[in-house]
């Protein structure tokens, strides 16, 4: 359903929330930010092979055409090419975006880097300090809009990263900050020494173990930017239990919702989001950000697709509403089954 039909056919609490969704405020920056955005990741990284860097950079530049504002990228995201060289997802977007630059908003990421099959972690000052000068030279740009602690490093206090942020702030290279993957505790120590702008965690239907955060975010005025909201694109309802992805190169290939078992776990939520789809005139994809989108004024889903009409579905997402009845029947049946799914636990 499109707005206007909404307006016409739903005149309750939930028409608050239609006119804000094509457009969100991130956080306590006061930046407005397309109600969806697009998460860049896969355009170099974890989903198949990498696409050359021309079409990487033409598909961002028609998602921005589209309506899109909101970029994200990190600077861990590479590819890697037959010919040996290397590919930065940050000088991607830099250069798709470098002539709409004082139109959108990026964010990107710190901290974190790929020793084969884990993560090193490494948010000292000084690693920082070293991370936003080069993401700054791969973007093209001289200052960054968002920028993430990609990971909490255990063997450094928020105190210390938050301190480094307020600097950066201060000097101009970065204009807010946030995190990912936080919890509770580290959060409120970081943002009393310099406010926490965005919180960026994982969540989808099938993915809800941070809810806990809401109430959080709300009170301190943080965005909460949704990654992976359609739980790795299975919530699309594109798939079945005879898709196959590339080892290696795919990370989809390897994760649990994808297999057979995933499927029987999940089946009951895919009919229900199907039929909701159906009566909507929408897709099982927008129903699930439609889901997210509706719930919280403070929610950024960022999906990701190398594909036009993908970019184009997941950004209508914002002009889908649920009524609270429609919600609560997604909750309970949420509530009620055990997903199995990547990140879990």
């Amino acid at each position: 359903m499109i707005l206007s039909n909404l307006y016409k056919e739903y005149k309750n609490e939930n028409l608050k929330y239609l006119f804000a969704m094509k457009q969100r405020i991130l956080g306590n920056s006061g930046m407005q930010v397309s109600a969806v955005g697009l998460g860049c990741m896969g355009i170099t990284h974890a989903s198949g092979r990498p696409m050359s860097k021309q079409d990487g950079i033409e598909i961002i530049r028609k998602a921005y055409d589209m309506g899109y504002t909101f970029f994200d990228t990190a600077e861990c995201y590479t590819a890697i090419y037959p010919d040996g060289s290397t590919a930065y997802n940050e000088e991607v977007v830099g250069e798709a975006l470098r002539s709409v630059r004082n139109k959108v908003v990026i964010a990107t990421k710190y901290g974190v880097h790929h020793g084969g099959d884990r993560l090193i972690l490494d948010s000292r000052p000084d690693t920082i300090r070293n991370s936003v000068e080069g993401s700054l030279a791969r973007l093209g740009t001289d200052y960054i809009d968002l920028y993430y602690q990609h990971r909490i490093d255990p063997n450094v206090e928020p105190e210390d990263v938050a301190e480094t942020m307020a600097m950066l702030i201060k000097e101009g290279k970065i204009r807010y900050w946030g995190i990912s993957e936080t919890n509770e505790d580290y959060l409120r120590r970081a943002h009393a020494i310099c406010p926490v702008t965005a919180v960026q965690n994982r969540y989808s239907m099938m993915a809800r173990w941070h809810e806990s955060l809401f109430p959080v975010v709300e009170e301190l005025n943080i965005a909460y930017v949704a990654f992976s909201p359609l739980a790795n694109g299975f919530l699309s309802g594109r798939y079945d239990e005879n898709s196959r992805f590339e080892q290696g190169v795919d990370f989809r290939s390897n994760m649990p919702q994808y297999t057979s078992e995933g499927f029987v776990r999940s089946r009951e939520l895919l009919d229900l989001l199907n039929e909701l789809a159906r009566q909507k005139n929408a897709t099982p994809a927008q129903i699930s950000l439609a889901w997210m989108l509706c719930k919280n004024p403070f929610m950024i889903p960022i999906p990701g697709s190398r594909k036009t009409e993908r970019l184009q579905e997941n950004l209508r997402a914002s002009e889908i509403t649920l009524i609270t009845e429609e919600i609560a029947m997604i909750d309970t049946l949420l509530d009620k089954t055990d997903f199995l799914i990547f990140g879990g636990h």
